[in-house]
């Protein structure tokens, strides 16, 4: 059987996948989070780069044990890696090296082509395969959830990122035009500080989730968005100073995932006021898979824009994963062997 294969070494978590090159709807993986110390509130680019080149070799064996289950013959088609954080060639981070170095050595063993690609378009396509994969008959048939060429407004939720953009697809992955990054603090960073303060493991975020489910009434924290650009230190502050008070942990956790809602909905309503053409929304990374978030954000944007259709990454695909890689490197190829 032909599959394509995806690599992803983000800060926090060595991913592998691999897609069924014919259909692009059968898929295995193999990931691993990076192991941070009780208390810490996360790795140097130097450990985490340490330990994906640790992993990287287990996490193969795993893989190719799941493929070849599926059929003992298994052929490469392709590679898709991610080798920065965003779509700029200004995005720089080291632990994208890990699994760089890896995509383009394999590629030349296996005599196959290489799809570079950012972390971002990695998320959003994850978030795309996902939601394909549970549709209907008639949309599953589709490549995109979005119609080709049409704008669509994408919000990338996670430890590094708070950004605010609208993405077209393409052959290559995306065409992203930034409309509003992080002012400084980013959502997963806002959820981990404050989880770690209320002794929660990192990461904190479904940790924080299941504390939130027991409080009645979540604590008010301020929500800052200026020009589709998210603001959490403050709320931050807010919550660490509310902690020390002592203001219940269960209600500081529920108002930590209030703020980020409401951001959330104040950014989208920004960039649909400039983009009143977008065909969607589409909210993905490790933030965006938790439920009451999703809620509130679809809760109160179907009442400011009924005809605007909202998207979520589904859980297992919000985290960080090498599935959206694999997937784009996939689309590129079969669109490029079409061409031929």
């Amino acid at each position: 059987m032909e599959w394509v294969l995806g690599i992803d070494t983000s800060n926090y978590t060595t991913s592998l996948a691999a897609v069924e090159w014919a259909e692009g709807r059968r898929m295995v993986q193999a990931r691993n989070i990076l192991p941070v110390p009780h208390g810490a509130r996360g790795l140097r680019q130097s450990e985490a780069l340490f330990f994906h080149v640790q992993r990287l070799p287990k996490l193969f064996d795993q893989l190719y044990a799941q493929l070849v289950e599926q059929d003992r013959h298994v052929v490469w088609r392709g590679i898709g890696v991610s080798v920065r954080p965003r779509p700029s060639c200004r995005s720089y981070m080291p632990v994208f090296s890990a699994g760089a170095s890896q995509a383009f050595a394999l590629a030349r063993a296996l005599g196959v082509p290489v799809l570079p690609v950012s972390h971002q378009e990695n998320h959003l396509s994850a978030a795309e395969f996902a939601l394909l994969r549970m549709a209907p008959a008639e949309t599953a048939e589709r490549e995109s959830l979005f119609p080709p060429g049409a704008p669509f407004i994408g919000i990338h939720l996670s430890g590094g990122t708070s950004d605010l953009v609208l993405a077209r697809s393409t052959r290559f992955g995306y065409r992203i035009d930034p409309v509003g990054e992080g002012m400084d603090l980013h959502a997963g960073q806002f959820v981990d500080r404050v989880g770690v303060a209320m002794g929660l493991p990192f990461p904190a975020g479904p940790h924080l989730e299941r504390l939130a489910e027991q409080a009645e009434e979540a604590f008010v924290l301020p929500s800052r968005v200026v020009q589709g650009r998210m603001s959490f230190s403050g709320p931050c502050s807010a919550a660490l100073r509310a902690l020390a008070d002592g203001a219940a942990p269960s209600a500081v956790a529920k108002g930590v995932q209030v703020c980020v809602a409401n951001s959330v909905v104040k950014a989208v309503t920004y960039a649909y006021a400039r983009c009143p053409d977008a065909s969607g929304v589409l909210i993905a990374g490790g933030v965006a898979g938790n439920r009451d978030i999703q809620q509130r954000v679809l809760h109160r944007l179907r009442m400011q824009a009924p005809q605007l259709p909202v998207y979520f990454a589904p859980s297992e695909y919000a985290r960080d994963n090498a599935v959206g890689c694999a997937r784009l490197a996939r689309w590129f190829l079969s669109w490029r062997g079409s061409d031929s």
